[in-house]
């Protein structure tokens, strides 16, 4: 099970974002896909950073602040994910089992890494859901097999 290829499990159609989209357009795509989140590219499909639904709430101002809802909307709207996304995050590529994609994200307190080829083009994304999926679904036909052997 562990030397399957993170290519046969990550997500291939993955949603994504220019660096220079405004925050709330983020959030609510975000929202609206159900997603926790986004590979940030560049114009050729390059992966240039990646930002979190942590990141994002993290960027949002507290209840506390004195600032009225004109002046923070005004102030979100200006603030893009280029200035809050994590920039040359950790990464794998598609050719790497998933043993060692599971390795990575354990050691770096990750839960996805974008899957990118020799030239930092993204390709897909692999989260800890795709890895828990294909142990179930492993697991599953390891207990069909007994039943009809």
């Amino acid at each position: 099970m562990s030397k399957e290829l993170v290519e046969t499990w990550m997500t291939e159609d993955v949603v994504t974002i220019p660096p220079d989209m405004p925050l709330p357009e983020a959030h609510k795509l975000m929202t609206e896909e159900e997603i926790r989140r986004l590979p940030v590219v560049d114009e050729h499909g390059k992966l240039v950073g990646i930002v979190t639904l942590g990141d994002v709430r993290e960027a949002e101002p507290s209840s506390a602040t004195s600032l009225s809802v004109w002046e923070l909307n005004y102030l979100l709207s200006k603030l893009t994910v280029k200035e809050i996304m994590t920039k040359n995050p950790v990464t794998v590529r598609n050719t790497a089992t998933i043993g060692e994609a599971a390795r990575t994200m354990l050691e770096r307190r990750v839960s996805g890494l974008p899957v990118v080829d020799e030239h930092n083009k993204l390709m897909g994304i692999i989260t800890e859901s795709d890895i828990f999926s294909m142990v179930v679904l492993h697991e599953w036909r390891e207990d069909v097999a007994h039943v009809s052997a």
